[in-house]
């Protein structure tokens, strides 16, 4: 019994972590966007995106990466992936037919925040898994940046 208690006390201590870690990516995700908007405010399209496409800068930490779409949901910039910089993406559903990029547009059409959760694959785990982005326009761009949950 003993054994169970303790099997039981370290598991809800492994949620209760799970809920901060994911706390903490929000914030670290809104971090990144604010600053990889400020970059390209500062800097302009020609230096910022390929800034935020190395998957080894500033705006790439842990598996957080920050992306940028223009108007139309075509990716400008991309910190994990680069075979998506220049695919149109507006239409693209996740598997329960959530137009996931149009609601990141969405968002920072409206002055930016958290879009509602969707599907997509974990560049880190190649699964997809639940992710929400933060968003923030930046001009007629979006700049973007979610966590998988």
């Amino acid at each position: 019994m003993k054994k169970f208690i303790s099997l039981m006390v370290a598991g809800m201590v492994m949620l209760g972590t799970l809920g901060v870690a994911c706390a903490g990516d929000k914030e670290d995700a809104k971090a990144l966007v604010k600053k990889a908007a400020a970059f390209l405010k500062e800097n302009g399209k020609e230096k910022a995106f390929p800034e935020i496409s190395n998957q080894h800068g500033k705006f790439v930490k842990g598996e957080l990466y920050v992306f940028v779409f223009d108007p139309k949901g075509v990716m400008l910039a991309h910190g994990a992936n680069a075979k998506l910089i220049g695919k149109n993406l507006y239409d693209l559903k996740d598997p329960d037919g959530i137009y996931f990029t149009r609601d990141i547009l969405n968002v920072a059409k409206k002055g930016g925040g958290w879009t509602p959760k969707y599907k997509f694959t974990n560049p880190a785990t190649k699964k997809i898994e639940n992710k929400v982005t933060y968003a923030e326009p930046v001009g007629d761009l979006t700049v973007a940046c979610g966590v998988y949950e």
